[in-house]
């Protein structure tokens, strides 16, 4: 392996993206590099008046086939692959002129395949071939050839070869790891395109970089944060910074709680999460009063938590925000002098959200020693015509109204988990309990003196009746909750006994 600084005499250029290829190609030029360049990159290249030779006249092969065939010639991948040191004699004889730097990106197939109606075909046509070749060829000879796929790096580049009159290995070899990464993610993003599994044999992800954490989830621990490629989709990551500095780990597992729990709504809805969890939600006709009580719902858990509404902010709602300590706030837009206020508090985030979308269907993933566990994302809604009613007593109609609004609200709560609410308000909540009867003392807790005339949800189904009794001396009315317990006669019977109306939904929300 040559790890010494090599001389760049040749290169060859042949971008898709071609942001700062000129002047790139000109400071190429001024050193005394000789450019061989294809296609488009020929043509831009020779407007700006760079001399270059295009890769026909560099094979003595013309291209063909709408430029499906252009780089794929021996004369090519000779001079980038070959050993300067091994090979020599074989390349004389051959006529093979050595290829020391390759300039290349690739045809935008992302971009291609986010574009709305987008055909198969079109798809098709961009996925590059000579390209990820030459690539790959480059990165493997790294000994004796520099490759660039980033113009990031174009400026780097070119201060090593005037400080070192060449390239060095070190350099050479972190352009080698980025190159590989660079194909390795492309191919990911076709598999990911044609593969229509959902669980394939083999499961290839690609993510890009999209900044560097202060920390992670505690200051010991290093963290980072990756965005899904051409994801436009309404999300904290996609979300406008309007004040405040950079969102930490923590910031956004939380926002992405409160966001998730926000768009189970389309009514007026205001939603407060504390350590990834709603400590206060509701929903209503004003989104002032909805978000006055969805904070009031939980004030001592609400400090130092994420608002997030459904509306656009309000000075009446920014007025009451900067009363208190909070994080961050999550809005659709906002009202210019709801901003001014918000101002004043200069360490609080302020994010817009723009249209907020309904929950989409895709995929969770969570990360174990030696593997990934990977499902489908709880997306599912229970309709009121879906849930049964179990017990001698009926709930009323407000009672299923907010049996159906905590039940949005329960599948975004750690469980095991239990929801108490009352006028389409959660006023207490049970979250992360290692038993159900616990999370059932920690909601009543909560709740105090709002307790009389509400209703509790559960996420999973009651195992013995010691719930129902505790539940009984409250004052709540009726329980929502999945049903499918060995003993849900013994449940049954206990609410029967006890006056409280009972409904299942014969679907499960747990979240850990």
């Amino acid at each position: 392996m040559n790890t010494n600084i090599i001389q760049i005499k040749r290169a060859l250029i042949s971008v898709s993206d071609k942001t700062g290829i000129v002047d790139f190609a000109r400071e190429l030029l001024s050193l005394g590099v000789e450019i061989i360049s294809t296609g488009g990159t020929f043509k831009s290249l020779s407007e700006a008046g760079i001399k270059t030779i295009e890769i026909s006249d560099f094979t003595d092969f013309p291209e063909m086939m709408d430029g499906r065939v252009k780089t794929l010639h021996p004369l090519v991948h000779a001079g980038i692959l070959g050993l300067r040191d091994k090979h020599a004699e074989q390349a004389k004889k051959q006529n093979v002129k050595w290829i020391d730097l390759v300039v290349c990106n690739l045809y935008p197939f992302a971009q291609t395949i986010s574009k709305p109606n987008v055909t198969e075909e079109e798809a098709i046509e961009n996925i590059d071939i000579g390209g990820p070749t030459m690539i790959r060829g480059s990165a493997k000879n790294v000994g004796w050839v520099g490759v660039v796929v980033d113009f990031n790096d174009y400026t780097l580049l070119l201060e090593e070869l005037k400080a070192q009159n060449g390239l060095t290995y070190e350099t050479r070899r972190k352009l080698s790891a980025k190159a590989f990464n660079h194909t390795a993610n492309y191919d990911a993003v076709i598999d990911n395109f044609f593969n229509n599994d959902k669980f394939p044999a083999t499961l290839n992800l690609t993510y890009n970089k999209f900044y560097d954490l202060r920390y992670g989830e505690n200051p010991h621990q290093k963290g980072c944060v990756y965005k899904e490629p051409n994801n436009n989709d309404c999300n904290i990551l996609n979300a406008k910074i309007i004040q405040g500095k950079q969102l930490s780990f923590n910031n956004i597992n939380d926002a992405d709680g409160a966001l998730a729990t926000l768009k189970e709504f389309e009514v007026p809805a205001c939603v407060v999460v504390k350590h990834a969890n709603p400590c206060g939600t509701a929903i209503g006709n004003d989104i002032s009063e909805v978000f006055k009580q969805s904070y009031n719902a939980d004030a001592l858990s609400a400090f130092g938590g994420i608002i997030a509404i459904n509306r656009t902010c309000n000075k009446n709602i920014a007025e009451e925000i900067v009363k208190v300590f909070a994080e961050i706030v999550l809005a659709p837009d906002y009202e210019p002098e709801a901003l001014e206020i918000l101002a004043k508090k200069k360490n609080l985030r302020v994010l817009e959200l723009g249209k907020i979308t309904p929950l989409k269907h895709g995929l969770e993933f969570k990360y174990v020693d030696g593997g990934l566990l990977l499902q489908d994302s709880d997306t599912k809604a229970v309709d009121r015509k879906e849930i049964k009613v179990v017990t001698n007593r009926q709930p009323s109609e407000g009672e299923l109204n907010d049996m159906m609004f905590a039940w949005k609200v329960m599948k975004h709560i750690k469980s095991n988990g239990i929801l108490i609410a009352k006028n389409n308000t959660t006023i207490g909540v049970g979250a992360g309990q290692v038993s159900r009867v616990d999370a059932v003392d920690m909601a009543i807790k909560k709740s105090g003196d709002k307790i009389t005339g509400s209703i509790l949800a559960s996420d999973a189904f009651f195992p013995f009746r010691d719930s129902i009794d505790k539940i009984a001396k409250t004052g709540i009315k009726a329980i929502i909750q999945p049903g499918g317990s060995i003993k849900d006669r013994e449940v049954i019977d206990a609410c029967n006994e006890h006056g409280i109306a009972m409904a299942f939904t014969g679907v499960r929300c747990f979240k850990h």
